[in-house]
């Protein structure tokens, strides 16, 4: 708690000052990114587009070795992103800028988020939810690289190349793309938070490790559902590859949240935010 406690419009001061201080770090990041993004567009944001994205790499030499992998080898496979818009490029431009800085700047806004609201906290919350605000940021960032490098090459490289007729030719707009590119990378994100909200569950008790234990075979078929439905290829690699992550999320769910409390004997792991 606050040494001297703060009047209402002291608390309103202080947060006027924490959302200034954000705003002034995501304009100086947006500024960075709108002068890298130029160079980094091509090989970050449209880098899924061509067979040289590392991803694409790994499977094709993966693909060597495991026999019910989908064919990763295409040399050619290399899609054109079209520009239907005046100005769509531009405000593709500024947005990518923007979202640049708000991923770099999350650290930071945490941060102020956490120096605004700690002073509320007694110390035996303090703990907690700094641990919390940590490892949801971490999630986050983890489930946003898996969106990345995983979801939506696979998503992608499947609608892309699937033929309904040979009389179609599939081309793709840049607002398509950029759409679902920051959609499922998002989706993931918010998927990867699971832990954390399992963990806020227990706290409030309605959950507890014994709850996981109970139900780990449901959630190996509703994260073999959840990946069916994700990756519509529907080829058992890409179920496979897609299905781990997610059902790992189970099990570090099962490590936060707290044991029950008739097995308080028990000689199970402790929350990891206990």
């Amino acid at each position: 708690m606050r040494e001297k406690e703060m009047s209402f419009w002291d608390h309103l001061e202080e947060f006027r000052w924490t959302i200034i201080r954000i705003i002034i770090a995501v304009s100086v990041l947006t500024v960075v990114g709108l002068i890298i993004m130029p160079k980094i567009f091509d090989s970050v944001i449209l880098a899924p587009r061509s067979s040289d994205f590392i991803t694409y790499r790994i499977l094709e030499n993966a693909s060597k070795y495991i026999p019910f992998m989908p064919d990763f080898s295409a040399e050619s496979f290399n899609v054109k992103i079209l520009n239907i818009n005046m100005i769509t490029q531009f405000m593709t431009y500024i947005s990518t800028s923007f979202a640049f800085a708000i991923l770099f700047s999350l650290p930071y806004i945490i941060y102020e988020i956490w120096r605004f609201v700690s002073p509320a906290l007694y110390e035996n919350e303090i703990k907690g939810v700094k641990k919390a605000f940590g490892f949801g940021g971490i999630m986050f960032v983890i489930g946003c690289l898996v969106g990345y490098f995983i979801v939506f090459p696979l998503i992608f490289r499947f609608l892309i190349t699937f033929e309904l007729s040979d009389a179609i030719e599939n081309m793709i707009s840049l607002d398509s793309y950029m759409s679902n590119f920051y959609t499922l990378i998002l989706i993931m994100g918010v998927v990867f938070e699971l832990p954390l909200l399992c963990w806020l569950l227990s706290n409030l008790g309605l959950i507890y490790r014994s709850f996981f234990k109970k139900y780990r075979r449901h959630a190996i078929v509703g994260a073999l559902i959840l990946a069916a439905l994700i990756t519509p290829s529907g080829d058992p690699f890409s179920l496979f590859v897609v299905t781990i992550p997610l059902y790992l999320l189970w099990e570090i769910s099962a490590l936060v949240v707290k044991k029950d409390p008739v097995e308080e004997t028990d000689e199970t792991l402790p929350s990891v935010f206990e």
